[in-house]
């Protein structure tokens, strides 16, 4: 997901508007390993995080067969005590247009009207603590130079009152924020915020509106080169090269082949055969890295000044925060503007449907590994209206939706997969975010000569499942997973309020009904109705031949893998570059070279206290002494240890059951994931996987089963649990128990193809993440040769796992029995009831009842006497690592073990490895170096300190930056007020929000590592204590990572040039 929050999206049960919780695919600031979100420990979207960071390793299931994002009933609220009347509104210039109670959110929505201008104001009030502000511009892209994109990032770098380079990171420093980003979809831009902090909620609200709206970037042509593209030439006898933050972050996005595919699927540029050729979404409002360079500053300043209106701006506000405050503090801004035609210009023109189906064929970048004639990729496109949908059919799809492709049982999911005509879905799903919503299916993994059979088998499943219908437990299944979802609400750590943003903006930007997304109730009690009284089959099988079978709008896209083409273009750019150097003079060149060296000085100056002081901060008196309790008690049932957590759930348990890995043989350790997907996608003796999953679906929230794994702060023996976790409705607890033990007893590991097709899925998995996400497949390497615990995890979730999945590819055909034997062996291993935990979250009432299911389920696991641990102690062999892959970008990674090293663990390492994240690596990684992220992490239960870059255009320059951080540290000279934002952002990410399952998820890890309530008290205290000393004393730890692990990835030309002593791969 190309959405780069820095706090986590949650799990969606569908990609409809209505059961998506955030965007699924569009561009923002932060990159996704930068700020809160590095590596938060995580599951199935809990939004979980422990007071210790990094080092935990929670390995889901690939392809899990249950929806991890699922039931919540809405937020307990009560409507605020002020609220702002028809005269008070009127006096700060406001006209109220509407009002409602949303009772699916327990909320007093009001829209307001700005009179002056225009600009429309929801203003949603509730007792939510974690308050969130939006301002949203509709700015349709007339060419793909990513003139949005390029935006979106340059606004947030200073602005009237904040004239700083970036009061953007000045907030990640030191803000208590639970949300903080910006991002740009194909048509519009959100600049979202959210605290739990009233004063610095509102510090956020005005450095955010001065941003949208003063930017100081319409005067700075050095922001515009930063943030979006510049020439670079260090001497005028060196080549010249391409620069810019969005530059490299979008070479990344066009270096993935499933990128690739879905921007074909939009854009126009394939002579008018793409699905939206005559509107904005025929272009790409992200960049292509082909087109960005002929974005003109001017067109850049034009841009901001014809849509950066309040005329064109919708502005949300949610939370328990003061309405009457929320317009005192908007009347400031927007009445200093006039009325603005940038509202009706900004207008999205429908795409008119196509008369028949087209068909596109095109190249993507391929590695060398495998046969490249079962690497294409095919995808039929359908845009299935050319007006809006109404509520209900909308609604209607996204049953639909889920009801043939959304869990592993799904039909037309089920089917391709089975099929063995391809390895994995790819771009498949209903997309409803943008005008006009599009449904997509597809797979990739295909061969050369299966092409059309995959088109085949797609068209004539449609029909029979709209000739046919589906299965009445299928859609019960459905039904509950869905309803469950939308009532939960279940956002993780992200904010409720924000994913009620979004979903209201999807019709308002469009100058629809902004109330109407956020009232589910209605339309699904009148399509519950109507599915009992006319029956799925008359309610599903007219969406599917309306919208897809007699649908002429219709685009195949076919992909075939090309191994020359990244060279081709790395070419083509080289040769561009070479012709604009051939055409500047000597004197020419020689500004040029003085203009790069201009830029980089600026981006590399700090900027000076009094400007810093500008932007508005919390001071240490905001911040509580103590950190958050989670109420925890420790009891047993069955002699079985029990952990229980007495919090308001709205009637739903949240429950995991863990067991001990630490039996398990070292060889049996790569089985493991798939061993996971096995329990929940093979069936039982009296039960086929199918009605297994619809029974889940029917029954509960869902189910997920996966390893984790984690070093332990002062132990040589790492924690390694398989956790099985499950919720439901209270009355359905016995229910949800039940089926937690068919999971894990009964299921029967005899499926051979369907094996296989885990197989093939988790591979191209993993082969999509080594592009995607190199910087966490870097990660994992280097851990893996620092610690057991590392080990294991890459053992599951890296590059060895990967070389296991090819291995093991070849081998299902000729040892399915061993295979087979080796799972049944991992659960003889592991299930038992000695040494077994289990964790309850919901209210004490509820704990009290289910605690008969619990035993009953204890009960039947088998009682074994403990066998002898394995002693994990392998590690891969230390030596600096380079993989080739076909890529325009690198991920660079460098780490250490500074507790070897002598370091003692002290809480202001979380203060300083922030600060070093937010100052040195960004300058000079991200900033100066143009990669789209550099950052660092401390990972304190192993004690291992890595350096990491994403989507980074150079390899041997930003490891000479990781080594220069000792030295940046001993130089460092910080004011009180400096380092006072570092400590509230540091505890800022130790108390992030978080929603009661993922309280009492996070309890249960700190009590699986051994990190107890006193320590998290030390450790705090050593927070808030830091002291300019503790960043000169950390110094010498970082130096200790300088002759440590380096693992650069570039593609092999680059690679062999600049990387020494080290060992590659090509993949």
């Amino acid at each position: 997901m190309l959405l780069r929050s820095v706090t986590r999206s949650s799990s969606n049960a569908s990609t409809s508007l209505f059961f998506r919780l955030f965007p699924r695919s569009y561009f923002s600031r932060s990159s996704p390993a930068t700020g809160r979100n590095i590596r938060r420990l995580s599951a199935a979207g809990t939004g979980s995080e422990l007071f210790l960071r990094r080092g935990l390793r929670l390995l889901p299931a690939a392809a899990s067969g249950c929806l991890s994002g699922q039931f919540s009933l809405a937020v307990s609220t009560q409507t605020a005590t002020s609220y702002p009347g028809q005269d008070e509104a009127e006096k700060l210039g406001f006209e109220k247009s509407r009002e409602e109670f949303i009772s699916e959110c327990k909320s007093k929505a009001v829209l307001f009207r700005h009179k002056k201008t225009g600009c429309e104001v929801m203003s949603v009030s509730n007792d939510d603590e974690n308050k969130v502000f939006g301002v949203v511009f509709r700015t349709p892209p007339k060419d793909s130079t990513g003139i949005p994109h390029i935006l979106e990032h340059s606004v947030l770098c200073g602005s009237r009152k904040y004239p700083l380079k970036e009061p953007f990171v000045e907030l990640l420093k030191g803000s208590l924020y639970t949300f903080l980003n910006a991002f740009t979809y194909p048509d519009r831009t959100c600049y979202p915020v959210a605290s739990t902090n009233t004063k610095d909620f509102y510090n956020l609200v005005d450095v955010y509106l001065d941003a949208v709206f003063f930017p100081k970037c319409v005067d700075d042509v050095h922001t515009f080169q930063q943030e979006g593209w510049h020439y670079e030439l260090n001497h005028p006898s060196e080549d010249i090269s391409y620069k810019g933050v969005v530059f490299n972050e979008m070479k990344g996005v066009y270096s993935q082949p499933d990128n690739i595919l879905g921007r074909i699927t939009q854009q126009a540029k394939h002579r008018f055969t793409a699905l939206c050729p005559e509107n904005t979404y025929g272009v790409d409002s992200g960049g292509d890295p082909k087109d960005i360079p002929k974005l003109t500053f001017d067109k850049f300043k034009e841009f901001h000044r014809q849509y950066y209106h309040p005329s064109n701006a919708r502005i949300w506000f949610y939370g328990d925060d003061d309405p009457v405050q929320r317009l005192k503090v908007l009347s400031e801004y927007l009445d200093m503007f006039d009325a603005s035609p940038a509202r009706d210009s900004s207008k999205v023109e429908p795409q008119k449907l196509f008369s028949g189906p087209r068909r596109i064929v095109e190249k993507y970048p391929a590695g060398g590994d495998g046969d490249l004639k079962k690497k294409h990729m095919v995808c039929l496109n359908w845009l299935l209206s050319e007006k809006p949908l109404d509520l209900q059919t909308q609604l209607a799809l996204g049953f639909l939706d889920h009801l043939m492709l959304g869990t592993p049982a799904s039909p037309l999911r089920k089917i391709l997969l089975e099929s063995g005509l391809g390895e994995a879905l790819v771009n498949s799903g209903v997309e409803d975010e943008l005008l006009q919503p599009q449904f997509s299916v597809g797979l990739k993994g295909v061969s050369d000569d299966k092409v059309q059979k995959v088109e085949e088998l797609i068209m004539s499943t449609l029909r029979k499942l709209a000739d046919e219908g589906f299965d009445t437990d299928a859609v019960e299944a459905s039904m509950n997973t869905i309803e469950f979802s939308m009532r939960e609400n279940n956002t993780g750590s992200s904010p409720r309020g924000l994913s009620l943003m979004l979903q209201s903006i999807g019709k308002w930007i469009y100058d629809m009904d902004p109330f109407e997304p956020l009232k589910y109730e209605e339309p699904l009690k009148t399509l519950k109705a109507r599915i009992a009284e006319e029956g799925s089959k008359a309610v599903f099988s007219p969406l599917i031949e309306k919208f897809i079978l007699n649908n002429p709008h219709c685009v195949t896209i076919e992909m075939q893998p090309d191994l020359e083409k990244a060279s081709q273009e790395e070419v083509e750019e080289k040769n561009i570059l070479q012709k604009v150097k051939a055409s500047m003079t000597d004197e020419e060149l020689a500004e040029l070279a003085r203009a790069t060296e201009e830029l980089r000085l600026k981006q590399e100056t700090p900027d000076s206290p009094e400007a810093l002081k500008c932007v508005p901060s919390l001071n240490l008196r905001d911040i509580p002494k103590k950190p958050t309790y989670v109420p925890t008690e420790v009891g047993d049932i069955n002699g079985v240890k029990v952990l229980r957590h007495d919090l308001f759930t709205n009637d739903i348990l949240y429950t995991e059951v863990v067991f001990d890995m630490g039996s398990l043989r070292h060889a049996l350790l790569p089985l493991v994931p798939l061993f996971c997907q096995s329990l929940l996608e093979m069936g039982t003796q009296d039960m086929s996987f199918v009605q297994l999953n619809q029974l889940i679906g029917r029954k509960t929230g869902g189910i997920t089963v996966y390893p984790f794994t984690s070093s332990v702060w002062g132990s040589d023996v790492p924690c390694s649990k398989i956790i099985v976790r499950g919720k439901s409705m209270v009355g359905r607890a016995e229910d949800l128990f039940n089926l937690m033990n068919c999971v894990l007893q009964e299921v029967r590991f005899t499926d051979k193809q369907r094996f296989k097709q885990f197989i093939s899925q988790s591979r191209a998995g993993m082969e999509n993440r080594l592009r995607g996400s190199g910087q966490g497949i870097a990660a994992a390497r280097m851990d893996a040769m620092l610690n057991a615990a590392g080990w294991m995890s890459e053992q599951m979730n890296g590059l060895s796992y990967i070389e296991f999945l090819h291995t093991l590819e070849q081998k299902v055909d000729q040892d399915w029995e061993g295979i087979s034997s080796s799972l049944e062996e991992i659960r003889t291993s592991l299930l038992s009831k000695n040494g077994c935990i289990v964790n309850m979250t919901a209210d004490g009432k509820s704990l009290t009842s289910t605690e008969k299911f619990v035993g009953k389920f204890l009960d039947s696991l088998p009682e074994k006497p403990s066998s002898g641990q394995v002693t994990w102690d392998a590690r891969l062999p230390l030596r600096n690592e380079a993989i080739v892959i076909p890529t325009q970008v690198n991920y660079v990674g460098k780490a250490g073990n500074i507790y070897s090293s002598g370091y003692k663990l002290d809480g202001s390492s979380y203060v300083i490895s922030k600060h070093i994240g937010n100052t040195w690596l960004w300058d000079r990684v991200r900033v100066s170096g143009g990669a789209y992220g550099g950052f660092c992490d401390f990972d304190s239960h192993s004690g291992v300190f890595s350096f990491l870059s994403y989507r980074d255009p150079n390899l041997l320059k930003t490891l000479d930056i990781y080594d220069g951080t000792g030295d940046f540290l001993r130089c460092l000279d910080v004011d009180e007020d400096t380092l006072t934002k570092a400590v509230i952002g540091t505890i800022g990410d130790v108390d992030s929000y978080q929603l009661p399952d993922a309280k009492g998820y996070s309890s249960l890890l700190r009590h699986l590592l051994n990190v107890t309530d006193e320590e998290r008290q030390i450790r705090r205290e050593e927070i808030l204590s830091t002291s300019l000393k503790d960043f000169k004393e950390f110094a010498e730890a970082v130096d200790s990572v300088r002759e440590g692990l380096q693992w650069p990835w570039h593609h092999k030309k680059t690679l062999m040039q600049q990387t020494k002593n080290a060992q590659i791969f090509s993949k």
